[in-house]
């Protein structure tokens, strides 16, 4: 089993361009409205047959936005190689908070969830978090580059002896801006508005380090939080902040891009190092696939979202090059705090070179 296990790591860490897929691959996406074939009020799949083993997907955005649809497609294709394996999802946070699955999975339960940097430093793996510090990455070349280095691979492999396997890390999230109820049009409107971000002590303090009053909290309980004034904006990119609907209760939106997000995804290394190495490899081609299909779905969604919020009435505010400068300035201390993060010395410099700085 053992063997199976470090095949799998190094594998998860090496493939990225392209992976095959097991089912024949969908049309090329367009930038026509994004559409699902399911809805996460659809009947769940019926139960596995015979001895298939249920694979849980466990995830917060809905399925109508480029990592729900991508999903779909995994689904369809880990399902129809008949590897004994079956793929039920569970969008809209419908399985706990991203803590609470990975805490079931560290248990030994079979389910997926996707995760970055920022939580894996929750998790033992302090370093892994500085790359969602804020404006860390100048482009998406960079990111994958980043992400196919080999300080990462080192990382993944810290991470797999805490017992979570990376299967996958070529799925582009988006990038990350910032919806308020009140504008926000330099950094210094940001000053003290209460911003919702994930739970994790990188995006807290990154947002604390802009001057806002960053709270933590699960995706499913914001738009309630903004209703209610709870919080006065949250950040993340174009496709969930419109998918979760959040366009009604708020009123701007600042495109700040202060992280380039790319998502990893990963499951219980013990519940893994079960399966056969047939089932390992579908799992991880399969990722892997409908990786590179989202990434073609999140390039066109961008500008397809930022004219559904135009159209919805919502004030989309597109940053200078010296507002953005402003911001960077601002945030600049947030890579002095490493000794909040338990980061190792000198791990600025050797990220940087990573990057090819």
């Amino acid at each position: 089993m053992k063997h199976r296990k470090i095949l799998a790591s190094l594998l998860a860490v090496t493939i990225f361009a392209a992976a095959c897929a097991p089912a024949p691959a969908p049309a090329a996406p367009t930038a026509t409205a994004p559409t699902a074939t399911a809805t996460p009020d659809a009947p769940a799949d019926p139960a596995p047959a015979g001895d298939e083993i249920l694979v849980r997907m466990a995830f917060e955005n809905p399925l109508t936005d480029p990592i729900g649809r991508s999903l779909l497609y995994w689904q369809e294709n880990l399902n129809a190689m008949n590897v004994g394996l079956r793929a039920e999802l569970f969008p809209d946070s419908q399985l706990g908070s991203k803590n609470e699955v990975i805490d079931s999975m560290l248990l030994g339960e079979a389910v997926i969830t996707l995760a970055d940097g920022t939580f894996y430093a929750d998790y033992g793996v302090p370093d892994f978090g500085i790359y969602f510090g804020p404006f860390f990455f100048n482009d998406w070349d960079e990111v994958w580059r980043f992400h196919n280095s080999p300080w990462f691979a080192e990382q993944v492999a810290i991470l797999q002896d805490r017992g979570i396997t990376m299967l996958s890390h070529n799925w582009r999230f988006g990038a990350r801006h910032l919806m308020t109820t009140s504008p926000v049009r330099t950094v210094e409107d940001l000053q003290g508005l209460r911003i919702r971000v994930p739970a994790n002590r990188i995006q807290t303090l990154g947002f604390d380090a802009m001057g806002a009053a960053a709270t933590g909290m699960p995706l499913g309980d914001v738009y309630q939080a903004l209703q209610t004034g709870v919080v006065d904006g949250v950040e993340n990119p174009l496709s969930v902040l419109y998918g979760r609907m959040f366009h009604e209760v708020t009123d701007y939106i600042i495109l700040t891009g202060h992280v380039l997000n790319a998502t990893t995804w990963v499951t219980s290394a013990d519940w893994f190092d079960t399966l056969t190495s047939e089932q390992q490899n579908a799992l991880i081609d399969t990722m892997n696939a409908a990786g590179e299909f989202n990434n073609l779905l999140a390039e066109e969604a961008d500008a397809e979202y930022k004219q559904r919020f135009i159209d919805a009435g919502i004030t989309v505010y597109e940053p200078s090059e010296e507002v953005l400068q402003a911001f960077r300035d601002r945030s600049a201390v947030f890579y002095t705090w490493g000794h909040e993060f338990g980061w190792s010395d000198g791990l600025h410099e050797r990220v940087l070179e990573a990057l090819g700085r």
